[in-house]
């Protein structure tokens, strides 16, 4: 089990290799455009090169892509509908060019049309993403704490969507701090046991590609997406130890979303220090 974290990158794409290794991590993710909107930066041959160089260079075991802020598969605006299926069809590509190892979004949320318009909706947009797609980036749903209506913050909606698309391939990306607030118990090695015997029924664990590991410092069920660093929050190092001694999870990788206020190198120390 690699641990890592969010990286930027700033200045360009290519020193987010190098920055990971910097702040400890074995892994990495990125955004590959800006959040919140603008053109993506172009990719050209010698970025790639160098992109792709910084990884084995810096000795990084997995590397991905979070889709920007804004996508809404469920809006009723066509606009941001179909501008958000072109955004993560064209992170899937520019993920292959990079020789990035997934793709994880979320999905939108239900308010413009009610929840089951909107499943509906998002499932049509999950197969026009995924069409023809032949690259090598693999596409995750991420797991919402569900929000305003934000969907997929249950498993049994995330296989709902994932069967009515028609790509069985899609994979799941489990963030805890999400999963926690959407009634998901992790503070205690039999609460984690519980919560992916009951991800293995509902979606099977083949599905489980990536772990964002994120303390809550929302309440448990509570539905709001409040990330905090590790063991200061509501789910605990208890909880984190026994994902990380899951034997079910123990080829997965693990990365940090934790607040950026300069804590997250600390937030990988901790992470190595309860694996090990």
């Amino acid at each position: 089990m690699k641990i890592g974290a969010h990286i930027s990158i700033a200045g360009k794409i290519s020193e987010a290799p190098k920055r990971a290794a910097k702040a400890g991590c074995e892994c990495f993710q990125i955004f590959s455009r800006s959040p919140r909107g603008g053109p993506a930066p172009a990719l050209t041959a010698p970025v790639i090169k160098e992109f792709r160089s910084n990884i084995e260079r810096y000795h990084q075991n997995g590397s991905y892509i979070h889709t920007p802020y804004y996508i809404n598969l469920a809006s009723s605006n066509n606009r941001i509908r179909f501008g958000s299926i072109k955004v993560i069809r064209e992170e899937l590509e520019r993920g292959s060019l990079l020789g990035i190892d997934a793709v994880m979004t979320h999905l939108g949320s239900a308010k413009d049309l009610g929840e089951a318009k909107a499943q509906e909706q998002v499932a049509d947009g999950l197969k026009r993403i995924l069409d023809g797609y032949q690259g090598s980036t693999e596409f995750l749903i991420e797991m919402s704490a569900g929000s305003g209506l934000i969907i997929g913050d249950t498993f049994e909606e995330i296989a709902k969507l994932i069967k009515l698309s028609g790509h069985n391939e899609i994979g799941v990306c489990f963030d805890t701090a999400h999963a926690f607030a959407s009634g998901y118990d992790l503070r205690t090695k039999m609460a984690v046991k519980k919560t992916f015997d009951e991800f293995d029924k509902t979606l099977g664990l083949k599905r489980l590609k990536l772990i964002h590991a994120n303390d809550s410092k929302a309440e448990f069920d509570s539905h709001l997406d409040r990330h905090d660093h590790i063991g200061l929050g509501k789910i605990g190092q208890e909880g984190f130890k026994a994902i990380l001694h899951e034997p079910r999870l123990k080829h997965l990788n693990l990365i940090l979303e934790t607040p950026a206020d300069g804590q997250r190198v600390n937030d990988v120390e901790v992470l190595k220090g309860l694996r090990a």
